[in-house]
């Protein structure tokens, strides 16, 4: 799967995958999803953030889930 608005950059965030080459991970932005934020407070909050990449935020989540096994504590 191709990600457009998703970008790693080992000078940006230490590598960590951001929006677009900004300096927002979309660990962030999944994290505030997570917590109940809305799409948009959200993007109220970030202007510079579009809804596509919510959108594609959310896609790559899904694709991580999909790839990834983990083994969660009894």
């Amino acid at each position: 799967m191709r990600f457009e608005r998703i970008t790693v950059d080992p000078r940006v965030c230490t590598g960590k995958p951001c929006i677009r080459g900004l300096r927002f991970p979309v660990s962030r932005l999944l994290g505030l999803l997570a917590s109940g934020e809305t799409k948009e407070a959200i993007l109220r909050a970030y202007p510079y953030l579009e809804a596509e990449d919510i959108a594609e935020a959310l896609h790559y989540a899904a694709y991580l889930a999909e790839e990834e096994t983990v083994e969660f504590s009894r």
